[in-house]
């Protein structure tokens, strides 16, 4: 099992935080006896050959006021402390992230966290971590796959067909892409070769069920496609969950056309409110995140929709059976190769893990303090190697190594809003929505450009 990306931080343990920093204050200095507790960010992040990004999350802030955060590193000290190398930071909220800069190429790194009062200092575990060099530094280059600025339903080859604002895509095993073409209310499909076609829709804002040429859809917003090449899709508006066979027959599996909240053995009478992301599993059944709820549900192969995780309250809290946990508005669904299913909490600014066997909810990357680490994650998807693409929607495109355990912007810029193709920062995106891989290459609905971008990665 992997380790969490970055310590869980909940708004329990945020506001306990803030009493004690209240309580210490008022203590005579004669009490000033115990340190803080201050737990290191388990892995780096935005590692180049001279930089990268630690941090930490005080879990007690100890029995006076916290004057000093950061973290210490050395090449040679396994435990290193303040009076090695070291950043000092300001707390201004339980969670902190420093930035190491002056490293060496190339190089080893041993760095924790500390956190320093008038008792003393804290210190968190050590994370060891590896600087890149110039030959094994990621470059990422972003094109145009289809699409252009032009809003609009048209079938062809790559630029000269027209989508209208790209959400969720999914690919099948011949490595075709499917795409809920949210505001042309249909799903497209796009080969290999960079040929659209309508797959299912037409084009009517509404619902009905049916062949694909008179099928309608209300602004789809995510869908996945099974083992048997079943496309299912989650559409928003009459908050539905559909199925399309390989022939483009469209079916309701689930949702009763309205916005609500209600479980359900006759999945027809279950509710969902606006519902985004969607995932099978590899019996069946599927997931959805119920966006509007702030839950994660389930729809079993016999039919029962149920909830999997989630209490409906929007902190950020784990859980170990699901329904103790909280979700903020999540968003794209994924499964890695053990079968655990990940989730974009949106506006908690975290992936979140759910183990299905035992329901227990843990935070994977990022918190809702930390909003810049992930930024709000639109979606998500695993490769065959289990390293693990986002979109983070305010405009850029990131990596999780599954093998080093770092988290990298691969494109784009966080609040850089625009289209331009190029390399890494230099390409630009508007509002990054779906993500999918094939052999390799990461394929990206850059939703309000109308296109779907092609980012091919080297090292």
């Amino acid at each position: 099992m992997k380790k969490n990306l970055l310590v869980k931080i909940t708004l329990t343990t945020a506001l306990l935080f803030v009493v004690l920093l209240q309580f210490s204050c008022s203590k005579d200095s004669n009490s000033n006896t115990t340190a803080p507790t201050v737990l290191t960010n388990s892995i780096l992040a935005e590692v180049t050959t001279t930089t990268a990004t630690s941090g930490g999350t005080i879990s007690d802030g100890g029995s006076s006021v916290i004057t000093t955060v950061g973290v210490c590193y050395s090449t040679t000290s396994q435990t290193p402390t303040i009076s090695d190398t070291h950043t000092t930071d300001t707390l201004s909220s339980a969670s902190f992230v420093s930035k190491l800069t002056g490293l060496t190429a190339g190089t080893t790194y041993y760095v924790r966290s500390y956190a320093t009062n008038g008792a003393g200092t804290g210190y968190g575990g050590v994370v060891k971590f590896t600087t890149s060099t110039p030959s094994t530094v990621t470059s990422a280059t972003v094109s145009t796959f289809v699409g252009s600025a032009t809003g609009g339903l048209v079938n062809g080859t790559g630029t000269a067909a027209q989508l209208y604002n790209p959400l969720g895509i999914a690919t099948d095993a011949q490595g075709n892409i499917y795409v809920a073409d949210q505001f042309n209310h249909v799903i497209r499909k796009i080969t290999t070769a960079g040929v659209v076609s309508t797959f299912c829709g037409s084009g009517v804002n509404g619902h009905a069920d049916g062949p694909a040429a008179t099928a309608a859809f209300s602004s789809p917003n995510a869908l996945t496609v099974d083992k048997s090449g079943n496309v299912f899709v989650t559409d928003q508006v009459s908050n539905l969950v559909i199925k399309i066979t390989p022939d483009g027959t469209a079916t309701t599996v689930a949702g009763i056309g309205a916005p609500g909240y209600a479980n359900s053995s006759s999945p027809l009478k279950a509710a969902f409110n606006n519902p985004k992301g969607i995932a099978v599993d590899a019996t069946g059944n599927i997931y959805i995140a119920d966006s509007g709820n702030n839950r994660i549900r389930k729809i079993g192969t016999d039919g029962v929709v149920s909830t999997l995780a989630g209490s409906g309250y929007t902190t950020l809290v784990d859980g170990t059976t699901g329904t103790a946990a909280n979700f903020n508005n999540p968003n794209g669904l994924a499964f890695d190769s053990k079968g655990d299913l990940y989730v974009c909490d949106n506006n908690n600014h975290a992936i979140r893990k759910i183990v299905l066997s035992t329901t227990a909810v843990t935070t994977f990357i990022g918190n809702s303090l930390q909003t810049k680490l992930v930024g709000n994650p639109g979606a998500i998807v695993f490769d065959n190697n289990d390293n693990l693409f986002i979109t983070d929607v305010v405009g850029r495109v990131l990596r999780f190594s599954s093998t080093t355990n770092i988290l990298q912007d691969l494109a784009g810029t966080s609040g850089v809003y625009g289209f331009a193709d190029g390399v890494g920062t230099a390409a630009q995106f508007n509002s990054p929505s779906g993500v999918a891989v094939v052999s390799g290459t990461i394929y990206v609905s850059d939703a309000n450009n109308n296109r779907i971008r092609k980012v091919v990665t080297e090292n």
